[in-house]
């Protein structure tokens, strides 16, 4: 083997269509491109969702649900993470800062605490909003809620 033998593998390398170079090239006239309308034309594209006329499929399903505009979106929380972060950094207070700087939600979120675990660290929770048996695990633990 050598440099001036080396060929690329069979089938590997396809001429390019040369389109719209006249008669001989037996892509010329039309340049592959069929006869009149829009699509043989430049700067053609349809439109999103176009079925060639058919209804299309965003018109044949019916219309439902509704978003809520005034939605009120929160990060869950549950108590045993509040119990594992007291534990690990020693806390008495738990609000927003701590969860912050445990990496556990972003200043833009809002909070709320669910009741899923068990808690048996007394510690006080401050938080945007609180499940009916987070906020009774907190208190029977000793621990105060407060809602921001």
């Amino acid at each position: 083997m050598k440099l001036h033998t080396l060929k690329p593998a069979a089938g590997s390398v396809k001429t390019r269509k040369r389109i719209g170079r006249g008669p001989g090239s037996g892509m010329g006239g039309t340049s592959t491109r069929g006869h009149k309308g829009a699509k043989q034309r430049s700067g053609y594209s349809k439109k999103i969702g176009f079925e060639g006329g058919q209804m299309p499929l965003q018109r044949r399903l019916p219309k439902f649900g509704f978003k809520n505009i005034n939605r009120v979106e929160y990060k869950a929380i549950n108590i045993d993470t509040l119990q594992a972060l007291a534990e690990a950094k020693n806390l008495e207070k738990i609000g927003i800062e701590e969860l912050i700087a445990a990496g556990f939600v972003s200043a833009s979120h809002k909070v709320k605490i669910l009741g899923s675990g068990t808690i048996t660290k007394k510690v006080d929770v401050a938080a945007h909003a609180f499940s009916k048996s987070a906020e009774a695990a907190i208190v029977a633990a000793g621990g105060t809620v407060t809602k921001l």
